[in-house]
């Protein structure tokens, strides 16, 4: 049986569509993150639709919680809990739509999405969310020693405002985090590579586009922020399409959101915290972050490279 039949039988199997003369939509033999073929239109309903729904949606929710909580300034940036709730929930639900969205517009099955060609792995979930457990906290440590004020930190302090933050961040802050791989790393960026067939060409415009996607969703106007979420976006990027999934920038997210918002809401008074994200407000305390995402990087490339399942094959076979 020659190659091309067997890949054909292999994408029939997992659910991609193969027509007759015509390429696979779902192609195991490319690296994940530029696996995916569709007509040029169809990333630019899996970046505008998706983007738009979350805008609407994350407005609409801070709405109904500011007749909550009686407030006239529900779109303000300080978190209150159930502030805090609401956008975790739209980040969330957005995240799965755009898959769901990506899955129905390309033809290709859901799972496809999450890792290829192997299937979605929780222990690496688990292992790399230790990893990057233990970077985040080494760079939140390297933070606090040398710019303490940087994150708008006041004092320690533990009220209720505090516990309901904490429970929200424990039980809420990874369902956001896992929408934004889901968003951008599940759909952006193979939506975007599709727009390309040389392997590495594609890799690097999905790459590139879901990244600046990503901090431009952020509303930044502050330089060092922009570049920190395009840091961010590009290194969890990266991650995906080394390991062939998601596992790992799901922990990653997950780690660095979850506690950093921990130490945010320990260290804000016993009151709300505000992520203000206008102008001047980020500075280069920002460069221990950014070399934690890279750190993040290189730790992922070593286990996927001695556990000799990094992204290797493919990288220059065209497939065109």
């Amino acid at each position: 049986m020659s190659q091309e039949k067997r890949n054909e039988e292999e994408n029939n199997a997992a659910g991609g569509t193969v027509l007759k003369n015509a390429r696979p939509a779902y192609d195991r033999t490319r690296p994940f993150g530029a696996h995916i073929r569709m007509s040029w239109w169809k990333p630019l309903a899996i970046i505008v639709v998706p983007s738009v729904l979350l805008i609407v949606v994350q407005v609409l929710f801070r709405m109904a919680v500011g007749l909550i909580e009686g407030s006239d300034e529900p779109l303000s940036a300080a978190y209150t809990p159930l502030r805090f709730l609401s956008d975790s929930l739209s980040i969330g639900v957005t995240g799965v739509l755009a898959v769901l969205l990506l899955a129905w517009l390309a033809k290709v099955p859901w799972r496809s999405l999450l890792s290829s060609p192997r299937a979605f792995d929780r222990r690496r979930l688990v292992q790399y969310l230790i990893g990057g457990a233990l970077l985040v906290g080494a760079g939140i440590g390297v933070i606090a020693l040398v710019a303490p004020e940087a994150p708008g930190w006041t004092a320690f302090g533990f009220t209720g405002t505090t516990m309901a933050m904490l429970v929200v961040t424990f039980f809420f802050t990874p369902i956001q985090s896992i929408g934004e791989e889901l968003m951008y790393r599940s759909a952006v960026m193979p939506a975007a590579a599709s727009w390309v067939r040389p392997v590495l060409p594609a890799l690097a415009v999905g790459l590139l586009v879901s990244s600046f996607h990503f901090a431009v969703m952020h509303g930044s106007t502050d330089p060092w922020l922009f570049g920190y979420f395009f840091v961010v976006g590009t290194s969890t990027a990266l991650i995906a399409i080394i390991s062939r999934g998601i596992e790992a920038s799901i922990a990653f997210h997950v780690a660095n959101n979850v506690m950093m918002s921990t130490v945010n809401s320990l260290m804000a008074g016993g009151k709300v915290y505000a992520l203000d994200r206008s102008t001047e407000t980020g500075d280069p305390s920002l460069l221990i972050l950014a070399a934690v995402n890279i750190a993040m990087v290189a730790f992922v490339w070593m286990r996927e490279q001695r556990a000799g399942t990094a992204t290797h094959q493919g990288l220059t076979n065209d497939h065109s």
